[in-house]
């Protein structure tokens, strides 16, 4: 069953160095070929709650997929960079 992991950016960037090199590190590192990004800070409309600063989607095929990528040791190291950056959410929904 796809798995998507939405990552929600609730204010803006404080540290730009930090997330510069977040953004370095995503594209040094190859995302996993299970991964297939849905939506990626395009642009969006609010229609209830609080405006998002920034939203990403990336779709897996599993939820075991997804776990392994967002607990792998690279990604946890670059996370780290993306939560000095900007305040963010991040959660794991399954599909239909």
């Amino acid at each position: 069953m796809a798995t998507y992991m939405i990552f929600v950016r609730e204010g803006e960037i404080v540290d730009h160095e930090a997330m510069a090199a977040y953004q370095g590190g995503n594209r040094e590192a190859p995302p996993p070929t299970s991964m297939k990004p849905l939506a990626v800070y395009g642009a969006m409309e609010t229609f209830e709650g609080e405006a998002a600063d920034g939203v990403v989607i990336l779709e897996f095929p599993d939820t075991q997929s997804a776990r392994d990528w967002y607990f792998s040791d690279s990604y946890q190291e670059r996370a780290k960079l993306r939560q000095k950056a900007a305040p963010y959410r991040c959660f794991m929904v399954e599909g239909l």
